[in-house]
């Protein structure tokens, strides 16, 4: 893992979840693989191998860079903008 300076402006301490799942695939009757969450909003998504990824469309639209997975037993996190686990 390496570090970033996206890392270091993160809010300390981490932010809270805006939900317990992604809103937008609730929204729209569509499933989930897993959940990640955006460390600078507490924006809650679906990762990449989900239909819509709205994970990264949260990037995308945001520019929000780091992320970490938001299942259970898993602590990783990812910077879009480095596109590397931080």
């Amino acid at each position: 893992m390496s570090e970033c300076q996206h890392v270091a402006d993160l809010p300390r301490p981490e932010t809270v979840p805006l939900n317990d799942t992604c809103l937008e695939c609730l929204e729209s009757g569509s499933h989930h693989v897993q959940l990640r969450l955006c460390l600078v909003c507490g924006h809650v998504g679906c990762c990449d191998s989900s239909q819509h990824r709205h994970a990264s469309q949260h990037f995308r639209d945001t520019g929000h860079p780091v992320m970490r997975t938001f299942e259970e037993g898993e602590t990783w996190r990812w910077c879009f903008v480095d596109g590397s686990i931080v």
